[in-house]
């Protein structure tokens, strides 16, 4: 089975950044597609973004896009969020997770991580 772990999370003053890693080990089943997501209490688990492995190729949710940055690093099969301008409405908990192709919705990613508390702090 894919194995996916989250690290990096954390408490960050608004307008500071932190940087989420996701290790993907385990069985591999083929190419896929790799994205954040993230999920509070009160709201149902969004899009961040996602990154393909062959191309790099990524894709963004608007209200991220221009502050956060996903990258994938193939030798190390790792995935990597850099966020940056961090906002209060960022907190959530984060996960990592592989599609067997590059989406944008949450039903069609197969396999996620445990998931990485992000708390910003106003």
């Amino acid at each position: 089975q894919v194995q996916l772990v989250e690290s990096g999370g954390g408490l960050v003053q608004a307008g500071g950044s932190l940087r989420l890693s996701c290790a993907v080990s385990g069985r591999t089943l083929g190419s896929y597609g790799m994205g954040w997501f993230r999920q509070t209490p009160v709201k149902e688990r969004e899009f961040v973004a996602a990154i393909t492995w062959s191309s790099g190729g990524t894709s963004y949710a608007d209200p991220v896009k221009g502050r956060f940055t996903i990258s994938r690093d193939n030798a190390k099969n790792t995935v990597s969020l850099q966020m940056n301008s961090l906002k209060p409405e960022d907190t959530a908990v984060y996960y990592c997770a592989a599609s067997r192709g590059l989406s944008t919705r949450a039903n069609q990613y197969t396999y996620w991580g445990q998931g990485t508390q992000v708390t910003v702090s106003s």
